[in-house]
């Protein structure tokens, strides 16, 4: 379903004052600077009553719309909002830019998609309405330009969507967006399922002391019995070592006379030698 476009009115002066600064005296003033652009790509300055424009785009944000401008001391222009400015702080009207159109040249426009109704799925069936697509792409005359495009979603169950095919509009609209893109759908809510709890060994946790009457489980920790077999096994071995000690310093003194008796043989051996050279 489509809404027709109003035929609206917007009186304007033309601007001979060109600049930040005028514009900001202008502003000071009640007015607003704008500028007109024409089919050929030329552009010239007017200036309308800011605290007007402010109440017509009150009611009519985020719709197109064609004005008749009429110009003080010049024609009527038949003009389609191309863009505005507001100041970020204050939201206040600084500057908009007016599109001169022909009435008899095609031109490729936005027209916003509006949700009426209420959904079954959400009512009834306790699910969730997502809108993915709130405006779509048409080509139209200037004459031919709507408000917005309306999707009654009072059948919509869970499940089920609407696209943009099922836009009904005039066949003077020519809807550029592709008919298989999907406008709303109602789906189940999503739950996050909850992790189960990781096992936390008791007393793992730095600054925390284990339970009462549990030990803490250290990696690498023996067990009571293994322990007590290990102490004695050390022990036992450590006095075997002890004992073994003299036995070792005993052989030193034997094993040095031995190297004495050796050193004492080598002078008979070398004494027997001149003996034989006399024989």
């Amino acid at each position: 379903m489509t809404q027709q476009m109003d035929s609206l009115k917007l009186s304007a002066q033309k601007r001979a004052a060109i600049g930040s600064r005028q514009s900001q005296q202008l502003r000071k003033n009640g007015w607003l600077p704008c500028i007109v652009y024409d089919a050929n790509g030329k552009s010239f300055p007017i200036q309308i009553k800011r605290h007007n424009f402010e109440l017509f785009l009150r009611s009519r944000e985020g719709q197109n719309f064609i004005l008749d401008l009429d110009i003080e001391g010049d024609k009527t222009h038949k003009v389609l909002l191309k863009d505005t400015q507001r100041d970020s702080i204050k939201d206040h009207l600084l500057h908009a830019d007016f599109l001169e159109v022909s009435m008899t040249r095609k031109l490729k426009i936005s027209v916003t998609v509006r949700l009426v109704g209420e959904s079954i799925g959400v009512t009834q069936q306790e699910g969730v309405m997502e809108q993915l697509l709130r405006s779509v792409d048409v080509e139209c005359l200037p004459a031919d330009i709507v408000k917005e495009f309306t999707l009654d979603v009072s059948n919509l169950a869970i499940g089920n969507k609407l696209c943009v095919r099922d836009i009904k509009a005039d066949p003077k609209l020519a809807i550029l967006t592709a008919p298989d893109i999907t406008v709303v759908s109602v789906q189940l809510p999503h739950i996050e399922e909850e992790k189960p709890a990781e096992e936390v060994v008791e007393g793992a946790v730095e600054g925390q002391p284990p339970a009462e009457g549990a030990e803490a489980a250290v990696p690498g920790a023996a067990e009571p019995g293994k322990e007590k077999e290990t102490k004695e096994t050390k022990e036992k071995g450590k006095e075997g070592k002890e004992a073994a000690a003299p036995a070792e310093k005993g052989k030193e003194p034997k094993e040095k006379g031995k190297e004495s008796k050796e050193k004492g043989k080598e002078p008979k051996e070398k004494g027997k030698a001149p003996k034989d050279k006399t024989k």
